[in-house]
């Protein structure tokens, strides 16, 4: 047997078949198969693995350019959705006739990858050619960031997104957004508020409401834009025409509580609401607190009707000025005689009302003016409301104050809210800015009696008093005019003060309450250089009653007498002051008699 030393097999032939014996199998190529069969299954079985794992690895990135697309980047606005995941805009802001004073229109925002960013600098001037209120270190500072995605600029118009396209910069893209529009700009801008750039409520209704509108739910608010706009003209040309630093007013139905209209002066632009001082976001009809002055007449008077103190027929001594302690009470436009109730209100007597409200006393008249919610703050769908401000302690001499509105600071809002509960059979109805379509029911203050009583005197005030200029032939106008000093550093300022006229109308059965105030006023040939309440407030109250009535349909008609209640003479028990003045008497008189 020869040795086999390696090599082939020399009874193997090449063919892989026994040599000399062609009838036997081949079992070489067997063996030689079945390891190459090892080997492709074990590379096919890494090639699956490897497969696998990259579909992973791009599904995850995927995944996250999808987040990214959608949601933004970290910092980046979370969009509300549809069910079937659109983003969604913000929900429309109506009036109560179906006006649009809110929508939001899809825009397009400029976002950048810095990664993909190839050339920085370049990046940059492309982009402050187009923009060039943009700061170049800050949008360096975007354009090389470590992150992937970088606001440049939120909310393009159309014009600008097409220019921007047109650079053709590998890294910049475009989101969809939504942007806050308001149709009728600086109209109810107080009450509507606005928005952050992200679309979140941050003042206002979209504040209150923020929740809802952000889910999709319109609002449809009590505000009537075509009222509001003649509001805001009126008090517009009385700010100018009298040189206010500001001013204010609004519209409310009594029966329902609706606020119509409501204007604060000076105003903004909610589209643009940081282009204006920050000054002119302060609401003064819901955020000012403001010593609303003999405003507050209507109340005191009406609680001491209501309370039995006095009567249509009663009256006070006002011949001369009251002196309590270091205080001296005196009347603007002294009668120096004895009024009637009914004159307290029409002359407005400050000397009057403060006996009245001795005779009433502290705690009732905390009482009513409590029950009237002017001892907290209002009651509104706004987040800016203000904060009453009330004597603490709250002694006698300010009960005297109190009464003819000193001592004592509310919003317009809570004023004119409590004129509609002296006017409208005595019910207080909580104000609303929200559009209501079935009757409101409210808390009973008053009496009918005593409300009918208030109605002809407040009627009184305009025919023949201080409130003339706000009378409107036909719409039978009642109020009451109120002025007062501001308060700065702990006195009284006489040069600046402020100027108010809250009426009702028509006073036979009122349906609404209009109240306009004027913020350091100062007066002018027209008004004799007069700038109290009567003079500079109530004239707007006129024209726009005058401008609302055949708005509203409500036709001027004869007025067909008084309509008033008559006082009937009655014998008045001596009052507080009066029992004060006896008592000292006779003490005088037992002294003079011992001597």
């Amino acid at each position: 047997m020869s040795e086999r030393r390696g090599g082939m097999d020399p009874h193997v032939s090449p063919a892989g078949t026994p040599a000399g014996n062609p009838n036997l199998e081949p079992a070489g190529p067997i063996c030689l198969e079945g390891a190459r069969k090892r080997v492709l299954d074990t590379a096919r079985t890494r090639l699956v693995v490897t497969a696998i794992v990259f579909v992973l690895m791009f599904a995850i990135t995927g995944g996250r350019l999808v987040e990214l697309s959608i949601l933004g980047a970290d910092s980046g606005p979370r969009v509300t959705r549809h069910a079937s995941g659109q983003p969604v805009g913000r929900a429309d802001i109506t009036d109560r006739n179906g006006v649009l004073l809110a929508t939001s229109l899809p825009s397009g925002s400029l976002y950048a990858d810095p990664k993909v960013i190839m050339d920085a600098d370049e990046a940059a001037d492309a982009l402050l050619r187009l923009f060039p209120d943009l700061h170049r270190p800050w949008l360096i500072s975007r354009l090389t960031a470590s992150s992937r995605f970088e606001w440049i600029r939120r909310h393009l118009t159309p014009v600008e997104q097409q220019a921007v396209i047109a650079l053709g910069i590998p890294g910049l893209s475009f989101k969809q957004e939504y942007r806050r529009i308001y149709p009728h700009g600086q109209t109810a801008a107080h009450v509507l508020g606005h928005t952050n750039v992200d679309g979140e409520g941050i003042a206002g209704i979209e504040l209150s409401f923020d929740q809802q509108l952000r889910e999709g739910r319109p609002l449809r608010l009590s505000i009537d834009v075509r009222l509001q706009h003649i509001l805001a003209d009126e008090l517009n040309a009385a700010k100018k025409s009298f040189r206010a630093v500001g001013a204010g007013g609004l519209v409310l139905d009594a029966e329902s509580g609706e606020v119509v209209a409501l204007v604060s002066l000076p105003d903004f632009d909610p589209n643009a609401p940081t282009a204006s001082p920050a000054e002119n976001r302060f609401n003064r009809i819901t955020k000012g607190v403001f010593e609303m002055g003999s405003t507050f007449k209507l109340f005191t008077v009406a609680t001491a009707l209501e309370t039995g103190v006095t009567t249509m027929g009663g009256g006070y001594d006002a011949t001369k000025p009251l002196r309590v302690a270091h205080h001296t009470i005196s009347d603007y436009h002294p009668e120096k005689r004895w009024l009637s109730v009914p004159e307290i209100l029409v002359h407005s007597s400050n000397i009057g009302a403060a006996q009245m409200a001795l005779d009433i006393g502290t705690p009732l008249q905390r009482q009513y003016l409590s029950r009237l919610g002017l001892l907290r703050p209002a009651s509104l769908e706004l987040p800016e409301l203000g904060v009453p401000l009330t004597p603490e302690p709250w002694r006698e001499i300010n009960t005297m104050t109190v009464a003819f509105g000193h001592g004592i600071a509310v919003t317009p809002l809570q004023v004119a809210a409590a004129t509609g509960a002296v006017v409208d059979g005595g019910i207080l109805r909580t104000p609303t800015l929200l559009a209501c379509d079935e009757p409101v029911a409210g808390e009973r203050v008053f009496s009918p009696q005593t409300s009918r009583q208030m109605r002809s005197m407040m009627r009184r005030v305009v025919r023949g008093g201080t409130g003339e200029k706000a009378d409107v032939p036909g719409y039978m106008v009642g109020g009451k005019t109120g002025t007062s000093e501001k308060l700065e550093g702990g006195r009284y300022v006489q040069d600046k003060r402020v100027s108010t006229f809250v009426g009702a109308f028509p006073m036979d059965h009122p349906r609404y309450v209009v109240l306009a105030m004027l913020d350091e006023p100062k007066g002018n040939k027209s008004t004799f250089n007069f700038a109290t309440g009567g003079w500079v407030a109530a004239p707007v109250v006129a024209k726009v009653i005058k401008r609302m009535g055949p708005l509203y349909g409500l036709a001027p008609r004869d007025e067909g007498g008084d309509r008033l209640d008559q006082p009937q003479p009655t014998k008045q028990k001596p009052g507080v002051l009066a029992e004060r003045k006896a008592a000292g008497a006779k003490v005088q008189g037992r002294q003079l008699a011992a001597n």
